[in-house]
């Protein structure tokens, strides 16, 4: 084979160029990340997960909670909507204003207008910055998920199929830890269609010591209640789990994935 050295050296650089391109750079990006701050504040972000949290995470690995969820909200682009702060002096007029105008879902120069219209009605308003796209639209996040996001977790738990809801944000959408509990037990004590498998067996089905339930005891509606005389309580990877759940909050605004926090209560 005459040309053999040269297929070879062709082959050679086309491997080496993927594997620059798909394994060096996106190594030597992220290896490279810090923390950073949030956008027009002082805060750093993200903190590192302690305790609890930490530990959760290998529990969440353990028991291929990645196979079914994702840790990646999509966006497919920004808008702009506009508040009503101050209906001013003439608040008939400023509502009757409002009624007529569309406030969501604008370009940047029909949110300066719809402001415009506002402040000579007497009123005042603020202009907020919305991401927007499918995962938005579903709550799932309120921006895009970025490298930041990931940067105290080892490994990244990204998933790739959504069997279930993305997580990047559940911290903030469930902010109450006897929910993320009762949802690890019995999924549908708590989301009436969920197809999530139950992950019993991080839990304690325990008679009841005196006359009533300890304070670790989950509330359960009784259809998913033990017999009576037992009470069902979480084990320690339960707590961890639960608590790496509680830890997904991707709601603040960074450089790279602005928005506005609302401030302000719609009209």
């Amino acid at each position: 084979m005459k040309n053999g050295a040269l297929v070879f050296l062709a082959a050679l650089i086309a491997l080496g160029s993927s594997w620059v391109g798909f394994v060096l750079a996106p190594t030597l990006q992220l290896g490279g990340q810090k923390q950073t701050v949030v956008l027009n504040g002082t805060d750093a972000y993200p903190i590192q997960r302690t305790g609890d949290a930490t530990l959760g995470l290998q529990v969440y690995r353990a028991n291929g909670c990645a196979s079914c969820h994702t840790e990646q909200v999509r966006q497919d682009g920004f808008a702009c909507q506009v508040n009503l702060t101050d209906a001013g002096k003439n608040p008939a007029v400023v509502s009757n204003l409002i009624a007529s105008l569309k406030l969501e879902g604008l370009t940047h120069e029909q949110a300066e207008s719809v402001s415009d219209k506002i402040t000579a009605a007497g009123g005042k308003s603020e202009t907020r910055l919305v991401a927007t796209g499918g995962d938005i639209n579903r709550g799932w996040g309120v921006r895009q998920s970025v490298a930041a996001d990931y940067l105290y977790d080892y490994p990244v738990q990204l998933g790739n199929l959504r069997a279930g809801p993305d997580l990047a944000n559940i911290g903030f959408r469930h902010s109450d830890l006897k929910w993320q509990l009762l949802h690890l037990y019995a999924p549908k004590s708590v989301t009436a269609n969920s197809s999530m498998p139950s992950f019993r067996y991080l839990f304690e089905v325990r008679k009841i010591a005196g006359t009533a339930p300890s304070a670790d005891a989950l509330d359960l509606p009784k259809e998913f209640a033990p017999a009576d005389g037992s009470e069902v309580v979480p084990t320690e990877a339960a707590r961890q789990l639960a608590a790496y759940l509680m830890s997904l909050r991707a709601n603040v605004p960074l450089y790279e994935a602005p928005f506005t926090p609302v401030t302000t209560a719609k009209p």
